[in-house]
């Protein structure tokens, strides 16, 4: 075999080497989504948990101050 020459052996084993990784690589692309839309559904329970824990906080600062302060 010269210089010049491809194994093709070889070459298929390249081949199939790179269909596999660019499998692998659709995969994590649908597992990466998956876990940006779960992070942002996480962010909007968290600031929807804020926004009870906030205005819970209201209501007891508002009845410990006007009303039973009096």
């Amino acid at each position: 075999m010269s210089a010049n020459e491809i194994d093709l052996f070889k070459y298929g084993q390249v081949v199939a080497q790179v269909e596999s990784l660019s499998k692998k690589v659709d995969s994590m692309d649908a597992d990466i989504k998956r876990l940006l839309a779960l992070a942002d559904q996480s962010k909007g329970g968290l600031w929807a948990g804020m926004a009870v824990v906030s205005a819970f906080s209201t209501c007891i600062g508002f009845i410990s101050h006007y009303i039973l302060g009096k």
